[in-house]
């Protein structure tokens, strides 16, 4: 139990990483490689950005289990 506590914080601490970088800040960010950087009348780079905050906001609650689970891991040991 404890190495998949490890594991999944390892992945999740990588992914929040990546998952904030994509972010679009005020100067664009790294989001711009991917496409974000370029301004569009569509109303889809908003989507895509409400479904990133959303996908951000999950895998920190996931992270936030998994740093209550090793602790108590530890706690408990």
């Amino acid at each position: 139990m404890e190495t998949g506590l490890d594991i999944g914080l390892i992945v999740t601490s990588v992914l929040t990483i990546v998952l904030v970088l994509l972010h679009r800040g005020k100067g664009g960010g790294l989001s711009s490689l991917f496409g974000g950087g370029v301004q569009s009348s569509l109303s889809g780079s908003s989507v895509v950005e409400r479904n990133l905050d959303r996908l951000t906001v999950f895998v920190g609650l996931i992270w936030f289990i998994l740093i209550i689970g090793v602790g108590v891991n530890i706690k408990l040991s």
